[in-house]
C-alpha cells in the first residue's frame, strides 16, 4: 500500500510538473539589436550587415538553417537532399507546405529567381559568394548570361542544383543573404521592399521606427505546426551597452547581449548568472605578419612571437575573461578543431632562444602595427603586448585607424604587422581557405600564405567526400598552419547572451550569437509581456 502511495505521489508531481515547463503559446519578447544607431535594409539580398540579418533571419527563410544542436546547418525549406557520388550535384525536394506572407505557395521557381537576382544585382550582393559556387552563376555576376545554367528545374518542388567543384552546400545557403523571396513581391514593392519585406518565416513584418525599434508578429501559416510559439518580437535598437544594460536590468528587455565590462558583473548576479548562453564564436583575434618585412620572413621569430605574448593572462585581466583563448586558427566550436593540437603557452626563456637562433638576439622595431580601437582585440591588445615584446628585444610602433581605412590597407599588404578579428567558420575547409596561396590578399589572405603543404591537405580535403576523413586533413592543415605560426593566435570570442528568467530555448549560435532564430523560443507565465500580443 505504502508503495503504491509513493508511486501515486511521483506520477503526481511528475504531471503537475509538465505544464510549467512545456513551451506555452503567446507573449511578447523584447530583443535588441544592438550592431548600430538603426537598421540598413530588410532586403537580405541588398544588406551587408549583420544588424539586419538579426532580423531578417526570423522574417525570411533558406534552403538551410543553422542548427545550435548539431552545431551546422540542417535542411529548412527543403525536406530531403541527394547528392551525387562526385558531390557535384544536389536534387532538393521542397516542403509542400511553405507559404510566403502573402499566401502564396513557395515553388523551385522562386528558388531559381533569387539566386538569379542575388547574382545579377549591382552594387553585388553579399550572398554572391554563397551562390558563386553553382554552375553558371559567376557568368550572370559578370552580365555574360542572364541565367544560372546549374539551376533546373525538375518539377514545382524538385530542384537540381550543379556546381562548377564539390563543396558542401549546406555551409552555403544557410545565410540570410540567400534567402527565397517572392519575386512578385520584391518587383511591385521595389526599393520599399527594404523597408517593408515579405518572406515565408516564422514572424510577418509589422512596423519599423527609425532608429528606435522593429516589429514583427507571429505567421499564422508558418510551415511548422504550431510555431513559433510568440505572438511578437520587438527588436530595440540600442547600440550603446550602458543603455542595453539598464533596460535590461529594470525588466524592459527580456535578453541582451553583454560586454567584456559587465560581464563579471553578470556572473556574480546570482539571478542573471545561471541565465547566461556563452559560446566559442566563429571569429579568430590575432596579430597577422607581412613576411615581406624581412624578420617575419623567419618562422623562428614568428613563433617567438607566440611564446613572449601572455595571451591566456591578456584574456584574464584584459578582456575579463570574456573570450576562449586560442589554439590555433580554427576555434572550439568548428568541427575541425583539435583539443589536442599545438597552444604556445607563455614562455619567455624559450622566445628568447628562438630569437637568438633567429640571429635577432638584440631585437628589431615594427614600424607599421596597425589596428582599430576596438577593447577586445585592437591597438589596446598591442599596447598590452608590448612590455612582452619588449623583452625579447622588439619595439612597436602603433598605427591606430578606422576599420575600413585599415581593411584596405590589409588588402594591398601595406602594414608589417595587423590585429584584427576574421572570421573562421562555421566551414573549416572554407575558412582555412582564406589562407591557400591561390588566395590573394585582395581576397582575404592578408598575410599573403604560401606554404605547400597546407595547400595540398586543403586541396585533398576539398575532394574527399567522406566526412570524418575530411576533417582529418583539415585538423592537420590547421596544425601546420599553427606550427608554422604566421600569426601570433590570440582568442575566439567568447560571445555571451543573458536573458531573463522567464524566457526559453534562445540557443547557442556559434556563427554569431545574436541570430536568435525565435521560432522555438518562448515565455512563461513570469513574463511582464506574457499576454501581450
Amino acid at each position: 500500500m505504502r508503495k503504491t502511495l509513493l508511486l501515486g505521489l511521483v506520477l503526481l508531481l511528475a504531471l503537475t510538473a509538465v505544464p510549467a515547463m512545456a513551451a506555452r503559446s503567446g507573449g511578447t519578447i523584447y530583443f535588441v539589436a544592438p550592431y548600430g544607431g538603426d537598421v540598413f535594409s530588410l532586403d537580405p539580398h541588398n544588406s551587408h550587415r549583420t544588424q539586419d540579418s538579426i532580423i531578417s533571419l526570423n522574417i525570411h527563410k533558406c534552403l538551410y538553417e543553422w542548427s545550435p544542436e548539431k552545431n551546422m546547418p540542417v535542411l529548412a525549406l527543403a525536406e530531403s537532399v541527394k547528392i551525387s557520388p562526385d558531390g557535384k550535384v544536389y536534387t532538393f525536394k521542397l516542403r509542400p507546405n511553405i507559404k510566403f506572407h502573402n499566401g502564396r505557395q513557395l515553388t523551385v521557381d522562386d528558388v531559381i529567381w533569387s539566386y538569379n537576382r542575388i547574382m545579377s544585382l549591382k552594387p553585388a550582393s553579399n550572398g554572391s559568394r554563397f551562390v558563386r559556387p553553382i554552375l553558371g552563376a559567376k557568368e550572370v555576376e559578370d552580365g555574360k548570361a542572364k541565367t544560372i545554367k546549374g539551376l533546373k528545374k525538375i518539377d514545382d518542388l524538385t530542384l537540381e542544383v550543379t556546381l562548377t567543384e564539390p563543396v558542401d552546400l549546406k555551409y552555403y545557403l544557410f545565410w540570410v543573404n540567400t534567402c527565397i523571396l517572392p519575386k512578385e513581391e520584391v518587383e511591385k514593392r521595389g526599393k520599399s521592399f527594404m523597408t517593408n519585406p515579405v518572406g515565408c518565416g516564422p514572424f510577418k513584418f509589422v512596423k519599423w521606427v527609425k532608429g528606435s525599434k522593429l516589429v514583427v508578429k507571429k505567421f499564422d501559416d508558418f510551415y511548422l505546426e504550431g510555431r513559433p510559439y510568440l505572438d511578437k518580437v520587438v527588436y530595440n535598437i540600442m547600440p550603446e551597452s550602458a543603455s542595453r544594460d539598464l533596460a535590461f536590468k529594470a525588466k524592459k528587455l527580456d535578453a541582451t547581449i553583454v560586454g567584456a565590462v559587465n560581464y563579471p558583473q553578470y556572473l556574480a548576479d546570482p539571478v542573471y548568472g545561471k541565465n547566461l548562453l556563452e559560446v566559442a564564436e566563429m571569429f579568430t583575434r590575432h596579430i597577422g605578419f607581412n613576411q615581406s618585412f624581412k624578420p617575419f620572413q623567419n618562422k623562428k621569430v614568428r613563433q617567438a612571437i607566440n611564446y613572449a605574448i601572455p595571451a591566456d593572462l591578456i584574456v584574464k585581466k584584459l578582456l575579463k575573461g570574456k573570450a576562449y583563448p586560442a589554439r590555433g586558427y580554427l576555434p572550439i566550436s568548428s568541427p575541425a578543431f583539435d583539443p589536442k593540437g599545438k597552444k604556445y603557452e607563455f614562455d619567455l626563456k624559450k622566445a628568447k632562444q628562438l630569437m637568438k637562433e633567429a640571429g635577432y638576439e638584440k631585437g628589431f622595431t615594427v614600424e607599421q602595427c596597425v589596428g582599430t580601437a576596438n577593447k577586445s582585440w585592437g591597438t589596446g591588445i598591442y599596447e598590452a603586448a608590448m612590455p612582452y615584446l619588449k623583452k625579447i628585444g622588439i619595439t612597436l610602433k602603433i598605427q591606430q585607424m578606422e576599420g575600413a581605412a585599415m581593411a584596405e590597407r590589409l588588402r594591398r599588404g601595406e602594414y608589417q604587422m595587423y590585429i584584427w578579428s576574421v572570421g573562421s567558420g562555421p566551414d573549416p575547409l572554407e575558412s582555412l581557405h582564406r589562407f591557400h596561396s591561390n588566395n590573394a590578399q585582395a581576397g582575404g589572405n592578408f598575410i599573403a600564405y604560401n606554404n605547400p603543404e597546407f595547400d595540398k591537405l586543403l586541396d585533398k580535403a576539398a575532394h574527399t567526400f567522406d566526412q570524418k576523413a575530411r576533417i582529418d586533413l583539415l585538423k592537420k592543415a590547421d596544425a601546420v598552419f599553427v606550427e608554422d605560426a604566421p600569426m601570433w593566435f590570440f582568442n575566439y570570442n567568447k560571445a555571451v547572451l543573458a536573458s531573463q528568467p522567464w524566457v526559453h530555448n534562445l540557443s547557442k549560435v556559434a556563427v554569431e550569437m545574436m541570430y536568435q532564430d525565435m521560432t522555438n523560443v518562448w515565455v512563461d507565465d513570469k513574463s511582464p509581456r506574457a499576454n501581450e500580443k
